[in-house]
């Protein structure tokens, strides 16, 4: 049986808004060692249950005045992996719900909805093999 493409498979990552970004990546740095770029951080993992399909959820830090969330009025943005961008995107448009597909970055596609409480939903489908994969 071929299982229906179109599915979240994970959160690809937590982003959010602060006042002092200088400050709140010093103390992700400093608090819990992690590598901070400007943007913030990425974890490397494998699938439990494939180990050869690596994956990666980020850590994402942005300055309080982005405009990156917009429309939504929130200071924070949820970042789903879905195995077929262009199945859940028809399938989100059946339903009535707008989604703005962006053109490829290297490491994937992506498009953009605001979900319930108008909070801003990025999905995105994972470029293989991870252009950012060491």
């Amino acid at each position: 049986m071929t299982q229906q493409k179109g599915k979240v498979t994970g959160i690809g990552g937590v982003f959010f808004k602060t006042a002092d970004k200088s400050k709140t990546l010093d103390w992700f740095r400093t608090h819990f060692g992690l590598a901070m770029e400007d943007w913030g951080t990425v974890f490397r993992w494998r699938e439990r249950d494939e180990p050869d399909t690596k994956g990666n959820t980020v850590l994402g830090v942005f300055a309080a005045d982005s405009t990156y969330f917009d429309p939504s009025p929130h200071p924070f943005m949820l970042n789903f992996r879905v195995d077929d961008l262009d199945a859940i995107v028809a399938h989100l448009r059946a339903q009535g719900i707008p989604v703005e597909v962006h053109p490829p970055y290297p490491n994937g596609r992506f498009a953009h909805l605001v979900g319930p409480e108008n909070v801003k939903i990025e999905l995105w489908q994972q470029a293989v093999p991870d252009p950012y994969d060491p």
